[in-house]
C-alpha cells in the first residue's frame, strides 16, 4: 500500500524513463528549463486563470513578483513586506491565491506570517493597472495564533469543483506537536481549512454547510482534514478534483497524502499518532485515530529530511524535497500506487507550481531560480493510470 522511494540519481541529470520495479519504460523523461531567475527565497508559483499567460511568482520576505511574456518584471506586483514577518526561515510570505472570475473580480488572497508571527489570510485588490496590486486595500480575512516560528503550512488553494478556499495550516510548530495541536478538534492548527471567502460575508468568511464537522461538537467548523505535521504544498488534480498533500515529517518519513475527489472531507491523516505510517507516539498507543487515511507514498530519511508537494500532470503526481533535489513521480494503478525517482536536481526545491496552459515549474530556493520541467513520455507508456 505504501511506496518506498528511497532511489538515487546524478545531481543535475534525469534518470532513465524506467520503472525500477516492473523494469519497463514507464515514467516520463525529465528535464529543466530556466525560465526566471534574480527571486529571493522564492516559496510559490501560481497563476491567475485569467487568460493573461502570466506566472506569479511569491518571495518570502512579502514581494509578489510576475513573470510576463517570458520576462521577469523589474516592479512587484504586490509588496507587503513592511507587514509580513519573516524573521525564521519558515515564516514570510507564503502564497497566493485567485478566485474563480479573477478577470473581472480584480481581488486575491494572500497567507503569510505578520510581525508577531501569527498566520493572516487577507484579501487585496488589484489597481487599474494589471499588474500591479494596491497594498493598501488590505482586507484581513482570517487570523490565526501561532505558538511558536515553525510550522506555518501556508498553502491557499480555491477548490475547482466547489470554488471554496483551502487553508494548509502546521501544528503550531516546535518538534513533536507538543500541545497535540493536529490531533486537537478544537485547533485549527495541523488541518486543512475549507472557507467560503466569495460569498455570503464579505468581510470575513462563512463556513460551508457541506464541511464535516459543523454539527460535530468540540470541532472547529472549518476543518476539513486533520492529523497533519506541516503540509507543505498540496494541490488538485484539475482533471479529477483529486486532492495531493506533501507533509513534512519529524524526523524520520516524509509522506503523500491523498484525498479522492469523492470524498466529503472529515480524513485523519495521523500525526502525532503516527509519522508516516510508523508510529511516533506509543503513549497513544499508536492505534489510528477514527476516519484514519494512511499515507498513498512515504520516503525515509537519507539525503532527504523535507517534501514538497507538487501537482499532477498527465496522470503523474510530481514532488520533490527540499534538501535533496529529487523530484519524484507518483502514479495509481488500479489499487495500487508507483513511483519513481524522475530528476535528481542541484538545489532546495521550495515550490512546484503551474502555468495557465497547465505547464509545470519548480522553484530553486537558495538561487533564486523558477524552472520549466519538461516531461517526455517514452514511445509507450504501459501504466498510463486512469484520468491520464
Amino acid at each position: 500500500m505504501i511506496a518506498c522511494l528511497g532511489l538515487f540519481g546524478q545531481p543535475g541529470l534525469p534518470v532513465n524513463g524506467q520503472n525500477p520495479d516492473a523494469g519497463q519504460p514507464s515514467w516520463p523523461r525529465v528535464s529543466l528549463n530556466q525560465v526566471a531567475n534574480g527571486l529571493v527565497e522564492p516559496t510559490h508559483i501560481t497563476n491567475a486563470r485569467d487568460g493573461s499567460g502570466r506566472l506569479f511568482l511569491v518571495e518570502r520576505a512579502g514581494r509578489i513578483r510576475l513573470v510576463k511574456d517570458g520576462s521577469l518584471l523589474t516592479g512587484p506586483f504586490l509588496d507587503i513586506t513592511g507587514r509580513v514577518g519573516s524573521a525564521d526561515p519558515e515564516q514570510g510570505l507564503l502564497s497566493v491565491a485567485f478566485p474563480p472570475g479573477y478577470r473581472v473580480k480584480g481581488h486575491f488572497y494572500v497567507d503569510y506570517t505578520d510581525v508577531n508571527g501569527n498566520t493572516v489570510v487577507a484579501r487585496y485588490k488589484v489597481t487599474d493597472n494589471p499588474d500591479l496590486a494596491d497594498p493598501a486595500s488590505e482586507e484581513v480575512i482570517l487570523t490565526i495564533a501561532q505558538p511558536y516560528a515553525n510550522h506555518n503550512g501556508g498553502q491557499l488553494v480555491f477548490g475547482p469543483n466547489d470554488g471554496y478556499l483551502y487553508i494548509g495550516m502546521g501544528d503550531g510548530g516546535a518538534g513533536g506537536d507538543p500541545e497535540n495541536r493536529a490531533q486537537n478538534p478544537g485547533s485549527l492548527l495541523g488541518k486543512i481549512l475549507r472557507i467560503d471567502v466569495e460569498t455570503g460575508n464579505p468581510t470575513t468568511y462563512t463556513i460551508p454547510a457541506t464541511n464535516p464537522f459543523t454539527q460535530t461538537t468540540g470541532y472547529q467548523g472549518e476543518i476539513w482534514a486533520l492529523g497533519l505535521r506541516n503540509p507543505w504544498r498540496f494541490s488538485f488534480d484539475d482533471k479529477t478534483g483529486d486532492l495531493y498533500i506533501g507533509d513534512v515529517g519529524q524526523n524520520l518519513i516524509e509522506e503523500i497524502d491523498f484525498q479522492p475527489a469523492s470524498s466529503s472531507g472529515g480524513e485523519n491523516y495521523g500525526w502525532r499518532i503516527l509519522e508516516g505510517s510508523r508510529c511516533f507516539n506509543p503513549a497513544t498507543g499508536c492505534l489510528p485515530p477514527d476516519r484514519y487515511s494512511p499515507p498513498v507514498a512515504e520516503y525515509a530519511h537519507s539525503q532527504d529530511c523535507s517534501v514538497t508537494g507538487g501537482h499532477v500532470q498527465n496522470g503523474i503526481y510530481f514532488f520533490g524535497d527540499f534538501c535533496s533535489g529529487r523530484i519524484r513521480g507518483l502514479a495509481r494503478e488500479g489499487l495500487s500506487w508507483q513511483s519513481s525517482l524522475l530528476y535528481q536536481a542541484p538545489f532546495n526545491i521550495s515550490t512546484f507550481g503551474e502555468g495557465e496552459d497547465g505547464s509545470l515549474y519548480v522553484a530553486d530556493y537558495s538561487g533564486g531560480s523558477i524552472y520549466l520541467i519538461k516531461a517526455t513520455w517514452l514511445s509507450y507508456f504501459p501504466m498510463m493510470p486512469k484520468g491520464a
